[in-house]
C-alpha cells in the first residue's frame, strides 16, 4: 500500500491536470515544502522571503533546514505582496516562497519576473490553491517547484494527509522519488540521507476519484462564492476581492470585521459557525520567538490577525442554508 500502481497513476493524472511535466507524491504538505527547500540546495546562512500572514507551516518548511524567514507584508488581497518583495532581497535570499491564501492565486507573473532578475528561486505554497490561476495559467507555471497539501479540510483532499511537489524539472522530481524514500533508489540501497515521506495507496486512490469530479466541486465552490460577493451588503463586513488577472479556487471565503468577536458571537447565537485563518500570524508566535520579533514590526499582517473571520464555504453547502447566513450577516448591528 505504499508508492503502488495508485500512486503513480495519481501523480501522472494531477501533473496533466495542472500542465505540469513532473508531480511526486510525499506524506503532506509540509514535507512537500522541507523537500522542495533541501533539494534546492538551501541551508544554514541562507534566506527566504515568505509572506508575514501565513499559515505556520510555510515558514516550517524554511526553518526546518536552517534556513532564514524574511517576512513580507500582504497586499489587498491577503498575498505577499510583489510590490514589497524586491526591497527585502540581500546577498542572503536565496527564494520567494509565496503563498496563495484561501485559494486565491497571487501575483505570480510579478514575482516570477523580480526572482528571473535577481537569479532566485520560486518556491510555491499550493496548500490551499489546487488550479487557481494567474494571468490565464495555472500558478506552478511560475513556480520552479509547487508544494501542495490533500489534507482532508482542503479543497482536493484525501482521507488523511498527503502531499505533493509538481514541477517541469525532471532532476528535482527524481531526487524528490529518492529522498521521500529514505534516500533510496533500490530497495536496502541509500545513496544519501533522506526520509520516510511517502503518499500511500488509499489516499492517491480516494484523490484520483475526486479528480475526475474537480471541475464539479469548482464550479459549486464558485458559485457559492458568487452569491456570497452578490448577498453580503453590510457595511461593517469586508468582502474579499480578488487581485487583477488572478483567480481563486475558494478554499476558505474570508471576510474582515473590525468588531470581530462580537460578530463570531452574533452568528453562534444563530447557530452559524466560524473559524479565524489565522489569529496569531507566524512571527509573533511562540514557537518562533527566538527570531525576535515584537507586535508591531508587521502591522498589515497584524491587522489581518486581529479581524479576518471565515463563514461556512464548501460544496453542497444548499442554497436556503447560504441565504440565511447572508441574511443574518446583514442584519448584524443593523
Amino acid at each position: 500500500y505504499v508508492l503502488g500502481k495508485e500512486v503513480s497513476a495519481f501523480e501522472g493524472e494531477f501533473a496533466a491536470f495542472l500542465n505540469a511535466r513532473c508531480c511526486a507524491g510525499v506524506a503532506n504538505g509540509l514535507d512537500a515544502l522541507k523537500i522542495a527547500v533541501r533539494l534546492f540546495g538551501i541551508g544554514k546562512g541562507d534566506e527566504v522571503i515568505v509572506p508575514a500572514n501565513t499559515y505556520i507551516a510555510t515558514v516550517m518548511g524554511v526553518t526546518d533546514c536552517g534556513a532564514t524567514p524574511v517576512f513580507c507584508e500582504p497586499d489587498e488581497y491577503y498575498n505577499i505582496d510583489p510590490d514589497k518583495v524586491e526591497a527585502l532581497i540581500t546577498s542572503k535570499t536565496k527564494a520567494v516562497m509565496p503563498v496563495n491564501l484561501y485559494g486565491q492565486a497571487c501575483r505570480l507573473d510579478k514575482i516570477r519576473e523580480i526572482c528571473d532578475r535577481h537569479g532566485l528561486l520560486l518556491i510555491e505554497d499550493s496548500a490551499q490553491s489546487h488550479g487557481a490561476k494567474c494571468a490565464g495559467r495555472y500558478t506552478n507555471f511560475y513556480a520552479d517547484a509547487s508544494c501542495f497539501s490533500f489534507y482532508p479540510t482542503k479543497n482536493f483532499g484525501c482521507f488523511g494527509d498527503g502531499g505533493a511537489i509538481v514541477s517541469d524539472n525532471e532532476k528535482l522530481d527524481a531526487d524528490v522519488r529518492v529522498f521521500r524514500n529514505y534516500g533510496s533508489e533500490k530497495r536496502y540501497y541509500n545513496r544519501e540521507i533522506g526520509v520516510n515521506s511517502r503518499l500511500d495507496e488509499i489516499q492517491a486512490g480516494l484523490l484520483r476519484v475526486k479528480l475526475n469530479h474537480a471541475k464539479e466541486l469548482q464550479d459549486m465552490r464558485d458559485a457559492l462564492a458568487k452569491r456570497y460577493l452578490e448577498g453580503i451588503e453590510n457595511p461593517l463586513v469586508a468582502l474579499p476581492r480578488l487581485a487583477p488577472e488572478c483567480t481563486s479556487v475558494w478554499h476558505q471565503f474570508v471576510l474582515r470585521v473590525e468588531e470581530r468577536e462580537e460578530f463570531i458571537e452574533f452568528l453562534s447565537k444563530h447557530e452559524i459557525g466560524t473559524l479565524i485563518h489565522y489569529p496569531v500570524p507566524p512571527h509573533l508566535s511562540q514557537a518562533y520567538a527566538y527570531l525576535g520579533f515584537k507586535k508591531g514590526d508587521f502591522p498589515i499582517a497584524e491587522s489581518y490577525a486581529d479581524t479576518v473571520v471565515s463563514i461556512p464555504f464548501f460544496p453542497g453547502l444548499n442554497n436556503s442554508d447560504a441565504d440565511r447566513i447572508i441574511s443574518v450577516i446583514n442584519s448584524f448591528r443593523r
